[in-house]
């Protein structure tokens, strides 16, 4: 046991995982007094009013019932952008330019894992196992999206941007753009030649869609029932545990030292023995595959996809790492909760704090309005750039 806590840093391993408790309790503190102290000033007014005329309940009320879930549901979805925008950290972190083919890779992740839970359903191999077999299947399925979507990261790398490396920033740029466009068509092709089908469907099995029950609280004349999904489960502790990984293999492996002094010093860090392309392969190996474990757990989530199913998750994962400081792990962790807190307390109370006028439909504006603000007031993010640690 000593042994093992030698060769293991444990520090590096709790490490992001008290960051995320940090993270995702100010961000819930934070954002619910904003909305507690908009519902005591709104109260009086004619928008409460109108809320209580409708609901039989007053602004304030509706407000503290509803945090729970929103903040349950805020910190699910923040976990997937977190994921995804890891994704844009390590490649920026390493070659300083924005993979925005990334989003394509998230797609093509998901691709392969719902296909293969298609598949492995069409012979019924999805039907009446045990809940073992069900996660089972799952894994599965997640870590073939991890391997296509990985591989595929490699294959752009090696095609689209290792014989640009030494061009100017902008030349790769428009390479990522184009490749992000090749790759839509190309699953649009793919599945048209093969299911005939553009939209896919996560298959139903184990017990994904049940939701556990905390309680309930009565508002008004019905009563709104706390609790949440098995799949949101999932989707946290597997984004957990992927920037735990990740963060783990960065900062306490050799090969982390590795990928530390390429981003530091490319020529350098060839002096030293270190194989630059090499490294940078495997920083595209990893990036890709976090973002198609991302995609097989957003599609779980959603249950459906279509070849276009990465622009918006990858438009506000790379939103979140901006945010949280472009090239830092740990920005990109607090980006991604924030983010994905912002846009479902909005999604919720906007219509509410504006009679009906504003829905959720709007919450997607927060994500474009929350990037121009922080290139406008603090262009390297809320924990700034780390695109050269000490290796």
């Amino acid at each position: 046991m000593n042994r093992f806590a030698g060769t293991v840093n444990l520090r590096e391993l709790l490490r992001p995982v008290g960051q995320m408790l940090v993270f995702s309790l100010a961000s819930s503190v934070v954002l619910s007094l904003i909305v507690i102290v908009l519902a005591l000033i709104m109260d009086q007014t004619v928008v409460g009013e109108t809320l209580l005329a409708r609901s039989k309940v007053s602004l304030l009320t509706y407000t503290l019932v509803n945090l729970p879930q929103v903040i349950l549901d805020g910190l699910t979805i923040g976990f997937v952008y977190a994921a995804i925008a890891l994704g844009y950290t390590m490649v920026y972190g390493v070659l300083e330019f924005i993979n925005f083919a990334h989003s394509e890779i998230f797609a093509v992740g998901a691709f392969v894992g719902v296909e293969l839970l298609i598949v492995l359903q069409i012979y019924g191999m999805l039907e009446g196992g045990s809940l073992i077999g069900a996660y089972t299947w799952l894994i599965i399925a997640i870590l073939a999206g991890m391997i296509g979507a990985g591989l595929l990261a490699i294959s752009v790398e090696r095609v689209a941007y290792r014989p640009l490396r030494g061009a100017p920033r902008l030349v790769p740029l428009i390479s990522a753009i184009g490749v992000s466009f090749f790759l839509q068509d190309a699953i649009r092709l793919i599945e048209s030649l093969t299911t005939g089908q553009f939209h896919r469907i996560i298959p139903t099995f184990g017990n994904f869609d049940e939701r556990l029950t905390f309680g309930q609280i009565p508002i008004g004349d019905s009563v709104i029932a706390l609790g949440i999904q098995v799949k949101s489960i999932i989707v946290i502790i597997a984004a957990v545990l992927m920037l735990v990984g990740l963060n783990y293999l960065v900062n306490a492996t050799k090969v982390g030292r590795a990928i530390r002094a390429v981003a530091q010093d490319r020529a350098t860090a060839s002096l030293m023995g270190i194989d630059v392309n090499r490294i940078i392969s495997l920083t595209f190996l990893v990036g890709g595959a976090l973002g198609g474990a991302a995609g097989v757990l957003y599609a779980l989530k959603f249950t459906r996809i279509d070849p276009f199913v990465g622009f918006f998750p990858g438009l506000k994962a790379f939103t979140a790492a901006v945010l949280g400081g472009i090239g830092n792990l740990t920005g990109a962790l607090l980006g991604g909760i924030i983010l994905g807190m912002l846009e479902t307390f909005s999604g919720t109370y906007m219509s509410a704090f504006t009679m009906g006028a504003a829905g959720a439909e709007y919450k997607d504006i927060f994500a474009f309005a929350i990037l121009i603000l922080v290139l406008i007031f603090r262009p390297h993010g809320l924990m700034g750039e780390n695109v050269a640690q000490k290796a």
